[in-house]
């Protein structure tokens, strides 16, 4: 009898544990980062059903993780559901748009999306298996992130896309990618492969050696014993990740920062032979990049030569087992933890650092399901796609430019270092590069799919296609989130017409994303750019300049009796606050004034330099030059002008934005 009782009890376990849940929809997202929320709510908002996966239990990825202060590079290139995330945060802050924030404030603005468009998300669920009909995926599974022997579920639908960091849907299915840096020559690159450049560099001097002077004592913590390749060598490795960490100075939101279980101080050895070289470095943001984010919170990140960044230690990361990525995620979170207790409680670190870290802790309001640590590693870089189109670092600099964007990109080519070595009897980091420069670029469509051949119904627009250098400018989540919108877009056009997503009509899908910016039929920013010849008029002598404003580029002047004056016109009838963008430059003029007419109205303003205040990653912000009603097909002015200036006068863009009730 008990053995009857035992061999159906067996018997009911492997049932259980082998037996399927089966959901069928139109569209399935892997990856609940930034890119997949706003994936799955723009196919959700236009009429398809989506399902969102999430192996973990936070939305949002780095966005909501630690990353509150956003990498924009231009805020031109961030449009749609994208600007309408940084409006949300805005609305919470009591702001137009903010594009610094607490990492709760983020992930409750992803459950908004969420909630709004309905859409069904699955935590807790890692890919398994990918199944495939010829080029087609049919369906994926997916197992229990913690539990592989919980029952698998099987979700089938019409279209795919990759919004995870790694790239894993879109290996599984036989996707062509890449992992490391190519070597400059395969691409006709001047700033790929192997890169000794000063940027986050350890300084002169340091000695690599356990013993100093003696290379038999064995090589300090962290430095490699590789050699130096010849400039512009490709390679397999990868630039470093860490953690964007989140403190606290509010002692009563505070919990104090105490040493790790498995805490090693000789980790931080290089940090000590540092201090001794710069002993004129004693505050914190010498060796961190510690950024304020509201509520008396930080976004911590990566600073000169020994910091937050974990080099050479995340090789394995891209192609390695769930088990394995968790050994390397804890491994990082160990060598971070014990970086900031070593910082405030280590004898060898200076006084005047150890007394600066004690004022700091974690938050108790964030990362509650977690511990107060974040659950998102910075996975800066994974598998990248080798698909229909490869930006290059062409596309960048705009020697090459693609004719079926459907997004853009603006930030540096950013690279963080890939390793740490011994270059001539010193300690040296290796894979730093950031070179910028340039405008807003579009990015290819065709950098979103794979090859015809491969597979004609996924989309990846976050381990997209581009070399490494390329993909150091675009890897950006306002990026992601706007090339998101722009897959699903294309999947529900491919759904509805039928056809592979190489194969979707690029004019329409560029048109659909410009006439419907937030994916439910709604009105949004009507934008008019000093660069839009067609609706900008001039009049006295201007000046274009290239860097710092919104989009191309903007104007300035300090000639008397000059102008410019932006028209647009009402499409739909309504209330719209008039909004203008003013970068913050130097030898610029106290005051700046404008005349907004709108229908019967006619309005001065006058802007205060000294008033603008620009918070984050830009060198400029929105002010609000008042409200107006207008009707419908009615054409509105804004003239800004150097009429008693006593400096330079900014032109640079114009927006009408909708007052919702």
């Amino acid at each position: 009898m008990k053995k009857t009782i035992l061999i159906i009890a067996v018997l009911c376990f492997w049932i259980r544990a082998h037996s399927q849940q089966v959901i069928e929809v139109d569209v399935c997202v892997y990856g609940g980062t930034s890119a997949g929320v706003i994936a799955a709510y723009t196919a959700q908002k236009l009429g398809k059903k989506a399902i969102l996966i999430e192996p973990g239990q936070r939305l949002g990825g780095m966005t909501s993780g630690g990353l509150g202060y956003t990498d924009i590079g231009n805020k031109y290139a961030i449009t749609g559901l994208a600007r309408d995330f940084y409006r949300r945060i805005g609305q919470h802050y009591g702001k137009f748009e903010q594009w610094t924030f607490e990492p709760k404030v983020a992930e409750q603005t992803f459950k908004q999306y969420v909630k709004e468009g309905k859409v069904q998300v699955v935590y807790q669920k890692q890919l398994r298996d990918v199944k495939k009909n010829g080029t087609r995926i049919t369906e994926i599974i997916l197992e229990d992130s913690e539990n592989q022997a919980a029952a698998a579920v099987t979700i089938r639908a019409k279209m795919f896309i990759d919004c995870g960091y790694e790239g894993d849907l879109m290996a599984k299915a036989d996707v062509s990618y890449f992992v490391g840096r190519e070597a400059n020559a395969d691409y006709n690159e001047t700033i790929n492969g192997v890169q000794l450049m000063d940027g986050h560099q350890v300084p002169n001097g340091i000695d690599p050696y356990k013993e100093k002077g003696r290379p038999e004592s064995g090589l300090i913590w962290g430095v490699s014993d590789a050699k130096l390749e010849p400039s512009g060598t490709g390679d397999k490795k990868i630039q470093a990740y860490n953690y964007r960490i989140c403190l606290t100075s509010n002692a009563s939101n505070m919990i104090a920062i105490t040493r790790p279980s498995n805490y090693d101080s000789t980790k931080y050895e290089l940090a000590v032979r540092v201090f001794d070289v710069w002993p004129n470095r004693r505050k914190l943001n010498d060796y961190f990049i510690w950024s304020g984010m509201p509520n008396q919170k930080t976004d911590i990140n990566n600073r000169n030569g020994f910091s937050t960044d974990m080099i050479g230690m995340n090789y394995e990361y891209p192609g390695a087992s769930h088990a394995k990525r968790k050994e390397i995620i804890k491994a990082h979170e160990d060598y971070t933890k014990g970086l900031l207790y070593f910082y405030g409680h280590d004898p060898r670190v200076p006084k005047e650092l150890r007394d600066e870290m004690l004022k700091w802790g974690y938050p108790k309001d964030e990362y509650t399901e977690s511990g107060n640590w974040s659950p998102q590693l910075y996975v800066r870089e994974a598998r990248r796609m080798v698909g229909k189109y490869v930006m290059t670092q062409s596309n960048c600099e705009g020697k090459i430019v693609a004719q079926d964007a459907v997004g853009m990109a603006a930030y540096t080519m950013d690279s963080h270092n890939c390793q740490r070595l011994v270059v001539n009897g010193q300690v040296k980091n290796e894979g730093n590069v950031e070179v910028g420069g340039f405008g807003p670029y579009p990015i290819s469509y065709g950098a979103l799919v794979p090859k015809s051949s491969e597979c004609t119904n996924l989309l990846v627009p976050v381990c997209l296609s581009g070399t490494h250098i390329a993909y150091g400018s675009i890897r950006m989540e306002p990026v992601f989130m706007v090339l998101a919108q722009s897959s699903a877009t294309a999947a529900v056009m491919a759904i509805d017409t039928k056809k592979d997503v190489q194969d979707v009509n690029i004019p329409v899908l560029q048109k659909r994303l410009q006439d419907n910016p937030l994916a439910d039929g709604s009105a949004f920013d009507i934008l008019v750019d000093n660069d839009n010849e067609q609706l900008v008029t001039k009049t006295g002598e201007w000046n274009a300049v290239k860097h710092g404003g919104y989009g191309p580029s903007f104007l300035a002047s300090s000639s008397p009796n000059a102008s410019v004056v932006f028209k647009t016109t009402i499409a739909r009838k309504g209330k719209y606050e008039c909004m203008a963008y003013i970068p913050k430059i130097g030898d610029a003029s106290s005051t700046v004034p404008f005349t907004v007419t709108a229908g019967k109205q006619k309005v001065d303003k006058v802007i205060k330099s000294a008033e603008l205040v620009v918070v984050g990653q830009t060198s400029g912000e929105w002010v609000s030059l008042g409200a107006y009603t207008l009707a419908a097909n009615e054409t509105a002015t804004v003239e800004v002008s150097t009429k008693n200036a006593d400096g330079k006068i900014v032109a640079d863009a114009i927006i009408w934005t909708p007052v919702k009730k």
